[in-house]
Order: C-alpha cells, then structure tokens, then sequence
C-alpha cells in the first residue's frame, strides 16, 4: 500500500488527509505526485472518479505553503480551469477540504453567478482559483484579475473543455499566465487536438496514465432496451424507477428542453425531480445538486453538463434517456455511479435512429451491452464484414430480447409483476429483486448539445468529435 506519506508530501498534509479518511493513493495520485512534487510539467490520463483533483491539488498545495507567500491585489498564484460550473465547484470543495487549517484561499469563478461578487472576493488576491474559461477571461476584461503571478496551471478535463469550443479562451489565458510556470494537463482522452494543446501548453512533459482505454467501471452492469420511440421510453423509465423507490436516480437528456419537459412529467406523476441544465441559473443547479445530494429528490434529470461534475456517492442508476452523439460521454455519464466501490447499475434506451450510436459506443468499449428488452436493429447486430447476426452473443452481450437476461426467472420484471412495454416483454432495467442484479444494459454515447442518455458503459478514449472552434455548446 502507497501512502501519501511515501509520495513526498508534508506531515501537516498527511495529517489533514488522514483526518479526512484518506490513507492509501489512488494509482494516478500514486504517479502523478511526485513528478508534480519535482516540478514536471504533466499530461494524466485517467478518468473521472479516480482521484485526479487530489492528484494534482496536493502538491501544488504543498508548493504553495512552501513558497510562503501572499499573493498581491487582484493576483492568483495558481489557476485551475474546468469545462462546467459543477465541476468547478466539486474542484473547489476538494481543494478546500485539503487546505483546512493553513492560510492558502481558494475562490471559484463560474458563469451564472454574479460577477461584482467575483470581482470582490478577487480584490485581495487569492491563493488557488478555479474558475470556467468564459466567466475568467469576462473578469480579466473587467480588471478585476490578473494571471502575472499565476506559477501553476492545470487544465482539468481537458478533452471536455476543447470538445465545449473552449480552445480559443484556453490560448487566450495562456498567453496571460507567466511562460515560467508550471502546467498540469488533465484528460480522459488524449485525441489529436489534446495532443495539440499539449505541445503548445506544456515543456518536456511526464505523462502518466491509468485505467485502460474505453474500459468502464467494474462495478458498473450495463443493459439496454431497444424501444420503437420516446413514448415507450418513458414508460420503461417510470415502471423502473417506481421499482427502485429507495435508489438516487441519474436520468441523461440530449437536450435542454428535453430534460426539463421530462422533469416537470416525472414530477407532474408524482416523482421527486428536479433537472440541471444550461439553461438553469448557477444557484438552481447548486439547490437541485444539493436536494439529490441530501435524498430530497430521488430523480434527477440533466444534459451532459453535468456528466464530469456531479460527485455523489450514493448515486444508484443512471439511465440514457437518449444515447450521446459522442461515445466518450456515456463512459462519463456512467461514471456517475459505482463510486467509492459501490455497485451501479446504467440502463440506456435505444430508438431505432440512436442504433448507430449504441454500435459506437460497444465499438469503442469492446463489449457488448446485455439487452434487456426489445430486439436489436441490424445495424448494432451486423458483424464485421456487414452481415446480419442477430441473436448472437457477440463477446459477452446479450443480442436479442429472447437472450440471457430473458432467461433468468430468479428476477422479477418490475416491483408490480408488470413487463416493459418495449418489444420483447423482458424484465424492466434496475430491479434488483429478490437480491438480483438489475435485467437491463444501457448504452450511449455523448451529445454535443449536452444532451443525455440514461446509461453507464466503460470509458470512452477517442477523440470526440469538435464544434467549430469558439462556439460553445451550453453555458458552462
């Protein structure tokens, strides 16, 4: 076992992560500090959920008390950028979590909140910022910030941020940041343009990479039900999650109006629901982050900016009410759950137009996602040289309604003895009857509209696909 007393850091941070529960490194914390603690400039792969803020926060942490200094007026000495506004929040919570007890200041800056406020909690400078690109370069504009003493520069979900039309901020900021600095590069894929930005951003870097390319979390089952449009869909979602009336659901909309009309159904019905999107103010996420949080709500319906930004333990299904059009985002939206080695269960639903996108995402996973009801079109069955195989299992999925997972009479379909009304009448996805595992699978990839899917697979490492440079897909 590695401790962090091992990696080189201080007593005194040792102390405070011991206090917290941290006793052992993760494998990206464990390669990733003590090149950062030497001063390296760092590429990490790793996805989300394994520890990378701790990764990088840590020793900058530990630097930073080591310089013993205090930033001047409307100064920073280290900046960290992340794509959405959960994200940065959840960066900052860590980071504050980690300096307790020593005068290192942490302060975020996101869109959708009131920027004079931002501006007055930057007027006497601050040690660590975390902030959204859009929202910082808006402040900068104002001169309420400046970056000439920023030493440190990390670039969390990095892919996220170019795939969000963030890359001409990113240019922007680093030519603000002092070229004698020292830059962290974040990414759960490393596609050509992240390799790009790398080489423009980052001298002689170590790269360090954990959790193999498109594999998902262990711990995550994955079951789909291939449903003939959004009518069966819905009925599908509230058959199961009144099935599972204790477990915190995550359910992943394409769209903005998507996920909101699909709220306000689910709540008109009798759930407790409540959405998170672009078009929600910064203090309408942070309630309805913190009623799901607390248990208040048990439904939670989002677009894919919310995908890397929600850190909740206790998070039980995700669904992808509509597949992503980007296969990396469904590895991100089913990382929501099986955290903190808990189990998870992602059922996605797939209408015969999203058959491609499930196609994507099993291609990119190497798995086949166990169906649970409905019949595979053609177009996921066909084998490599284009035929047609449907009903067979193709390397541990499920191919057909009439399968596996049609096969298992230990499990009921729904708490109620009802089927799903998809073709195929198989069992209802996230039940877990009688102690059994759920019958569903899900699979999707990520919209570029953030839109969202109610699905987990393994992680996505190709490069997604990229909106015209600058033109941002939703408010971060």
């Amino acid at each position: 076992m590695t401790t962090f007393h091992d990696l080189g850091l201080s007593k005194t941070i040792v102390a405070t992560l011991s206090a917290l529960g941290f006793e052992k490194a993760t494998p990206i914390q464990e390669k990733a500090i003590p090149l950062v603690l030497e001063g390296s400039d760092l590429i990490g792969l790793a996805q989300t959920g394994t520890g990378k803020t701790a990764a990088f926060g840590l020793p900058m942490i530990e630097k930073l008390l080591a310089e013993a200094r205090r930033p001047d007026p409307r100064n920073i000495r280290a900046l960290i950028l992340a794509p959405t506004r959960e994200l940065v929040n959840q960066i900052a919570d860590n980071l504050r979590d980690f300096v307790k007890k020593t005068p290192l200041r942490v302060v975020t800056v996101v869109g959708g909140a009131s920027i004079n406020k931002q501006s007055e909690m930057l007027s006497r400078g601050t040690d660590i910022l975390v902030a959204t690109p859009g929202r910082l370069l808006d402040l900068v504009a104002r001169k309420a910030v400046t970056l000439t003493q920023a030493r440190y520069l990390v670039l969390d979900e990095a892919d996220q941020m170019l795939d969000l039309g963030f890359i001409h901020d990113l240019r922007k900021i680093s030519k603000l940041v002092p070229k004698n600095r020292q830059t962290l590069l974040f990414s759960a894929t490393m596609p050509k343009l992240i390799a790009e930005l790398a080489g423009e951003y980052l001298v002689n870097p170590k790269k360090v990479e954990v959790t193999p390319p498109g594999k998902a979390a262990d711990k995550v089952e994955q079951y789909v039900h291939f449903v003939p449009g959004k009518d069966q869909k819905t009925q599908i979602l509230k058959q199961t999650l009144t099935a599972n009336p204790d477990g915190l659901s995550l359910v992943f909309s394409r769209t903005k109006h998507g996920a909101e009309k699909l709220m306000k159904h689910l709540d008109h019905i009798g759930f407790k629901a409540a959405s998170i999107h672009g078009n929600k103010s910064q203090g309408q996420r942070e309630r309805a982050l913190k009623a799901f949080r607390d248990g208040e709500i048990r439904v939670l319906v989002a677009t894919d900016v919310a995908a890397r930004g929600i850190d909740i333990p206790g998070v039980t299904h995700v669904y992808n009410y509509d597949l992503p059009e980007v296969p990396d985002a469904y590895v991100h939206r089913i990382g929501r759950t099986a955290r903190n080695g808990r189990d998870g269960i992602a059922i996605a639903f797939c209408a015969p137009d999203e058959a491609h996108l499930l196609r994507d995402i099993e291609k990119l996973m190497g798995i086949k996602i166990t169906v649970a009801s409905g019949e595979a079109p053609a177009i996921v069955t066909a084998g490599p040289g284009g035929k047609s195989r449907k009903g067979r299992n193709n390397g541990g999925g499920q191919r057909s309604g009439n399968g596996r997972a049609a096969q298992r009479p230990q499990r009921k379909p729904f708490g109620d003895g009802t089927q799903a009304a998809s073709e195929g009448g198989a069992p209802a996805a996230g039940k877990r009857a009688h102690g059994g595992r759920p019958q569903q699978k899900q699979g999707e990839r990520q919209n570029r509209n953030h839109g969202g899917g109610n699905g987990q697979g393994r992680p996505n490492h190709h490069g997604k696909p990229r909106r015209p440079e600058g033109q941002r897909r939703e408010q971060a």
